[in-house]
């Protein structure tokens, strides 16, 4: 199943991974991507979650192997949301457990909020609750990937969101990656991005929530991200020391581990 129509004209691609045993009825994780991944970015993951779940990578609209976008896609965010709900539905199951990272992260809490019934456990790797604050940032990317291309932007901009600690093969590999994105879908999605906040849906999350962050992160500050994070019911922070804001790129074995115990310790 690994491209799902969510509609008209849009399709999704969906990579699963399962080494759970047959004879057992396995849940299944649904996790999601930043801003210009795809379902590689949890590479790391996979191991260390597929032989307790089904494992189903989503490239968002636009990204990975999902069609690229044009540059006058009518981005959403709540069409994002959707589109989350149309795989869950795609993938069989009647519930999952949701992992997102960066703004993944921030459309699994609004999938959480106001989907319940679809979610049982909910992990959120450096996301914020609001990304109001990108509006300084969004339009010199937008500027600087119409004239120096996708690669470029992310190697520019890699340092602040992977922090000091990567080896330049890490950097390369991610930046490769990232810069395999389409500009058109970039140009449209980093419009949308500023006017994203689910700040204020964060009391409607029932789920389990994990959240991860860093002590550096430019995505928010420690205190930031704890003003929304206890306002979940049942959740739990997890501070990392690192000055990344990309939790799952700079510290991926940690941060697997500790979702792998989260979802599956019980």
């Amino acid at each position: 199943m690994p491209m799902i129509e969510t509609a008209p004209g849009i399709q999704v691609h969906v990579s699963l991974d399962n080494f759970t045993d047959p004879w057992v009825q396995a849940p299944t994780v649904l996790m999601i991507h930043g801003l210009a991944e795809c379902g590689e970015a949890f590479r790391a993951f996979v191991p260390a979650l597929s032989r307790h779940a089904r494992v189903a990578r989503l490239d968002l609209r636009g990204y990975g192997a999902s069609p690229a976008l044009p540059a006058d896609h009518p981005w959403r965010f709540d069409t994002l949301i959707e589109d989350v709900v149309k795989v869950i539905a795609a993938l069989g199951v009647a519930k999952v457990h949701l992992v997102g990272g960066k703004i993944g992260g921030t459309i699994a809490l609004a999938v959480a909020a106001r989907h319940p019934s679809l979610v049982d456990r909910l992990a959120v790797l450096g996301a914020p609750a609001s990304l109001r604050d990108m509006i300084s940032r969004t339009p010199s990317w937008r500027e600087q990937i119409a004239r120096d291309g996708v690669l470029a932007w992310v190697r520019a901009t890699n340092a602040g969101r992977m922090g000091s600690r990567m080896t330049p093969a890490q950097l390369e590999w991610w930046a490769q990656m990232m810069g395999r994105t389409a500009a058109s879908t970039l140009e449209g999605f980093l419009q949308m991005v500023p006017g994203v906040d689910v700040t204020a849906e964060v009391d409607r999350i029932v789920a389990p929530t994990l959240v991860v962050t860093t002590t550096g992160s430019g995505l928010g500050s420690v205190e930031t991200v704890r003003a929304w994070q206890e306002r979940i019911p049942q959740s739990d922070l997890v501070v990392l020391e690192n000055d990344s804001y990309h939790v799952a790129a700079s510290d991926p074995d940690e941060t697997a581990a500790l979702v792998r115990e989260f979802l599956f310790a019980a």
